[in-house]
C-alpha cells in the first residue's frame, strides 16, 4: 500500500506560543468560537463554486482556510506567506474505494484522520489580505489537485501509520498538523423544522464530548457544517483551540481571514470565465495546469 499523504514531519511556523504539552493541553484547557462565516453566500460556495471548478464542497472550504491561515501568518509575523498549511483532515471514512460497494446498512463513521500539505500558491507580499481574482481562481485548482493526489482519500493512512512497520518509522517522526477540519456535511437546522428522527447538537450535549484531562490533537480544530434552514443555507464554523497556546482575539482574527476568503471564492465563482478543468479531471490525456488554462483562455468560457 502507498501513499502520498504528507509526512508528519513537514516543517511548519508555530501556531502558538510553544509546542503542545499533552500533560497542560487537554480537552478541560480549550475554549470555543462558533462563527457564520459568509453569510448570505453559502449557497454559492455549495453549489456555484464546486460546480464552476467540477471539485468538492471540502476543497472550496479548504482552499478557504489554507488562505486564511496564510494570510493571518503573514499579518502577524510580516512573512511572506509561502509556508504551505499542513491539516489534519478528518472525514466520514465512507468512501467508494471500489465499484459496487455497499455501505447502505451501515451505520455512523469509519472516521479517517491524515495530513495534507495545503499550498494554495503565494500571497500579495504588499496586502496579504486581499485574495483577488487571479489568486482564488489558481488556490482553488492548486488546493483541489493536492487533494487529488491522496491515495483513497486518506482511508490508508491510519494503516499505513501505525501497522505497517516499514512506513511507521517515517510518518511518526517530527511534529504533526497543529490545525484539524472537519467538514460535517449538511443538515437541517435545530429547530427550524418539524420534529424529525436526527438533530445537529452543536455542543455535543452530555455527556462531555471528551475526557477533560484527555490531551488534544491540534492547537485549533475547525469542524464545519451547513444548517438548511427558512432563510436558505448557512455555514457554522466551530473554533476550539488550546486556550494556553492562542488567545481568542487571534482566533477571531483568523475566522475573520476565513469569511474574507469564503466570501472572495464566492464572488469569483459567479463569474462566467471562473474555473475550469484541471489535470485530475482529464486522465486520458496528460496536460498540465498551465496547458490547461491557455487552452480555456483560447477558447474561453469555464469549460
Amino acid at each position: 500500500m502507498k501513499s502520498k499523504c504528507v509526512p508528519a514531519c513537514t516543517e511548519q511556523p508555530p501556531l502558538g506560543a510553544r509546542a503542545l504539552d499533552p500533560a497542560r493541553d487537554t480537552a478541560g484547557r480549550t475554549r470555543s468560537l462558533t462563527t457564520r462565516p459568509a453569510a448570505g453566500c453559502t449557497r454559492e460556495l455549495l453549489t456555484t463554486a464546486p460546480q464552476a471548478f467540477h471539485a468538492g464542497v471540502d476543497d472550496v472550504l479548504l482552499t478557504a482556510l489554507a488562505l486564511a491561515v496564510r494570510s493571518w501568518r503573514a499579518e502577524r509575523s510580516g512573512s511572506d506567506g509561502r509556508a504551505g498549511v499542513l491539516v489534519g483532515l478528518e472525514s466520514h471514512g465512507r468512501e467508494q474505494l471500489v465499484e459496487g460497494l455497499d455501505l447502505s446498512r451501515t451505520v455512523g463513521w469509519f472516521t479517517s484522520l491524515y495530513p495534507v500539505l495545503l499550498d494554495p500558491g503565494p500571497l500579495d507580499p504588499r496586502a496579504p489580505g486581499r485574495f483577488d481574482a487571479g489568486l482564488v481562481d489558481r488556490a482553488v485548482k492548486n488546493v483541489k489537485e493536492q487533494l487529488r493526489a491522496v491515495p483513497d482519500h486518506g482511508v490508508g493512512y491510519g494503516v499505513l501509520r501505525h501497522l505497517d512497520p516499514a512506513a511507521r518509522g517515517r510518518l511518526s517522526g517530527g511534529a504533526g498538523p497543529r490545525i484539524g477540519f472537519n467538514y460535517l456535511g449538511r443538515h437541517p437546522a435545530p429547530g427550524d423544522g418539524p420534529v424529525a428522527d436526527w438533530e445537529v447538537l452543536p455542543d455535543g450535549g452530555a455527556p462531555a464530548p471528551a475526557d477533560p484531562g484527555m490531551p488534544v490533537h491540534h492547537v485549533l480544530d475547525v469542524n464545519a457544517h451547513t444548517e438548511d434552514g427558512p432563510d436558505g443555507p448557512r455555514l457554522t464554523a466551530r473554533w476550539t483551540w488550546a486556550a494556553d497556546l492562542l488567545g481568542e482575539a487571534d482566533v477571531a482574527a483568523l475566522a475573520d481571514a476565513f469569511d474574507r476568503a469564503l466570501r472572495a471564492v464566492a464572488e469569483h465563482s459567479a463569474q462566467p470565465d471562473a474555473g475550469g478543468w484541471t489535470p485530475s479531471d482529464l486522465p486520458l490525456v496528460s496536460l498540465d495546469q498551465a496547458q490547461l488554462d491557455r487552452l480555456q483562455n483560447k477558447w474561453g468560457g469555464r469549460a
